[in-house]
């Protein structure tokens, strides 16, 4: 019996990698059926090249609205972060994982509850995040959370036994960037019992990005 193929963005990622193309490109993606429900495509946002990459999980209802990665209460917190850790946010490219936002609706009221991306549909996102690493060519990728480490390390990666260490980057990438610095997502230090704790141990994750860049 034949095996079904998984659908993918790869039909959808032209051959080129300038930025304002593959971005062009990516609102018009059908990869997988993410996009039915969502407003439009969020792809990443900032310089290429640039010397790091913020990796998240997906954009969230404030960024499916806007169209831009990062908009939000986690977008403004990241920002915050970098700023304390001694990294330059001129020199930072933000990112999704997943570039749909995947959402089920409040049993009450208009609301749109934020739901995990599967793993097929990380999957089927990460032609999107080769072409992006492409066009971009970081020193530096960090992830922001398990989401965002399963699409480039792998669904075995666990980012709490690897949190804040600068790891070089899978081998399919040699060459194309230097290394990965697994972290929390910053949407996490939000939802903390204590997020000045949470916070500041985030902050110290991100000092170790000043050195690689």
């Amino acid at each position: 019996m034949a095996t079904k193929t998984q659908r993918t963005a790869a039909e959808f990622v032209p051959d080129s990698r300038a930025l304002d193309r593959l971005r062009s490109a990516a609102l018009r993606c059908q990869g997988c059926d993410l996009y039915r429900d969502a407003t439009q495509t969020v792809f990443g946002d900032g310089p290429a090249p640039a010397k790091v990459m913020m990796l998240g999980e997906q954009p969230g209802d404030r960024e499916d609205v806007a169209g831009e990665p990062f908009v939000g209460p986690a977008g403004r917190l990241l920002d915050r972060a970098l700023e304390e850790a001694g990294v330059d946010r001129t020199q930072v490219y933000v990112t999704n994982a997943v570039k749909h936002f995947k959402f089920v609706r409040a049993e009450r009221g208009k609301q749109r509850i934020h739901k995990k991306p599967s793993r097929g549909e990380i999957v089927a996102c990460r032609p999107w995040l080769v072409a992006e690493l492409e066009a971009v060519q970081p020193s530096v990728v960090v992830l922001l959370g398990a989401t965002a480490a399963s699409s480039l390390m792998g669904p075995s990666f666990r980012v709490t036994a690897h949190r804040g260490e600068l790891l070089p980057a899978p081998e399919e990438f040699a060459g194309r960037f230097e290394r990965v610095l697994p972290t929390v997502h910053p949407s996490s230090v939000l939802r903390a019992p204590d997020r000045d704790e949470a916070y500041a141990a985030l902050v110290n994750d991100l000092r170790a990005v000043p050195g690689v860049m």
